[in-house]
């Protein structure tokens, strides 16, 4: 068994939902329930689901975790980018937050196939 808070991916997810939660505080009340919690669900889940992943017994099964993280880093992106259109972050608190998100998924690729090379 892994144990996730030494894997670099889930360290930099982490990370990037703490950001996510400091810049979600300032959006407007009315989006508490809506963009705001969907931004931080999405953010929390990359980082939950390789922890979750580090305690299964295969590297498909650790694989399939890191996938589905993968994908709340693309829901992430997407809340990030509806974010910035509708003027609730700042273009710098958005490429900001854009670069991390595409660095956390660049190394969930990286991670993936290095798991998945042997199968």
């Amino acid at each position: 068994m892994r144990d996730f808070r030494e894997i670099k991916v889930w360290e930099k997810a982490h990370r990037l939902t703490l950001n996510i939660y400091r810049v979600t505080s300032a959006f407007p009340k009315e989006e508490l329930f809506g963009l705001v919690s969907q931004a931080r669900r999405a953010a929390a889940s990359i980082a939950a689901n390789i922890a979750e992943g580090c305690c299964r017994d295969t590297n498909a099964d650790f694989a399939r975790f890191l996938r589905m993280s993968m994908g709340s880093a693309s829901e992430l992106d997407y809340h990030l980018l509806l974010a910035k259109d509708l003027n609730f972050i700042t273009h710098s608190d958005y490429e900001q937050l854009f670069g991390a998100v595409t660095e956390v998924k660049r190394m969930l690729t990286s991670f993936i196939r290095t798991l998945t090379a042997d199968s």
